[in-house]
């Protein structure tokens, strides 16, 4: 089954549900997302930091399906801000996976020390849009200050903004700001894969007693029950696994269809703690390497 169609607000449409390549090796990257797009995934996530667009583009040719018939993600790293240098990134990128058009291309991190910066980046990316090489523009990690003051001083509204949002971290007030705006909320780590591995690993998500409950009313493991918390609540979500039987597994969410009840015991569960990095400490300093050319 296709995924659930979300209307951008520029009337862009996009599929809600996607495949992440965060952290996924280059060398192992294109059989993912081969095998994701023959699952029926057409969103594909990447990053110039990851340093995977390549296999993206890849397994996007090896697929056989036309390319109006894949979504392209892809950020713009830090180290490539300001107006020139992101135009830059735009060639870098869409050289990488064999493109001439990215359908959303969008800012990695707000850089709050360096706003100017970031500020003359998203400007990078309306002037993109108006020339056609990107067919919608967002931001990723923006709390609500930052997309107050990127509003101020730009003409485009972000489309999406991608943001850590899974059962035990969901960001009410994050989601809120982007609603109020029109702007799509997109999960990262949407099925709380971090919680597996920071903090106490003896909670994580997927052996949470109350999303285990619902996923047994249902005959659904904790990740589907998670994912289809994000999609019946209009956010997208792009989960990443290597592993064939898990990609197939996150894709098998469209067959059934959680309570109001059931969606509220999800949302009560928010315990108010980060996974990721703090979006405040974000630096050139601290963060910032180079994008490599090819």
């Amino acid at each position: 089954m296709a995924s659930i169609p979300l209307t951008l607000n520029n009337g862009v449409t996009m599929p809600a549900l996607g495949f992440g390549v965060f952290q996924t090796p280059p060398e192992v990257t294109t059989q993912a997302v081969e095998t994701a797009l023959a699952t029926g995934y057409r969103l594909i996530d990447t990053a110039a930091a990851y340093g995977n667009e390549r296999g993206v583009g890849a397994a996007i040719r090896n697929s056989g399906l036309d390319r109006d018939d894949v979504f392209i993600e892809t950020k713009v790293w830090i180290s490539d801000y300001g107006y020139d240098e992101t135009l830059h990134a735009f060639e870098k990128s869409a050289r990488k996976l064999g493109v001439d058009t990215i359908d959303l291309f969008i800012l990695h991190q707000a850089l709050p020390g360096a706003f100017e910066r970031t500020v003359d980046a998203y400007r990078a990316l309306e002037r993109l849009l108006a020339e056609g090489r990107v067919r919608a523009i967002g931001v990723s990690n923006f709390m609500p200050r930052h997309l107050t003051t990127l509003l101020e001083r730009t003409e485009v509204v972000p489309a999406v903004n991608q943001v850590e949002v899974h059962p035990y971290f969901s960001q009410p007030d994050v989601q809120a700001a982007d609603a109020e705006h029109g702007i799509i909320t997109q999960a990262w780590s949407p099925i709380g894969g971090i919680t597996s591995y920071r903090g106490d690993a003896a909670r994580s998500t997927f052996n949470d007693p109350v999303i285990v409950g619902i996923g047994e009313q249902h005959g659904k493991t904790a990740a589907q029950v998670m994912l289809r918390w994000h999609l019946q609540q209009g956010r997208s979500a792009i989960p990443k696994s290597v592993r064939p039987e898990r990609i197939a597994e996150n894709f098998d969410v469209f067959d059934f269809e959680l309570t109001d009840e059931q969606l509220a015991a999800i949302d009560a569960l928010d315990t108010g703690v980060r996974g990721g990095p703090e979006p405040e400490v974000i630096t050139l300093e601290t963060f910032g390497r180079a994008i490599p050319e090819d």
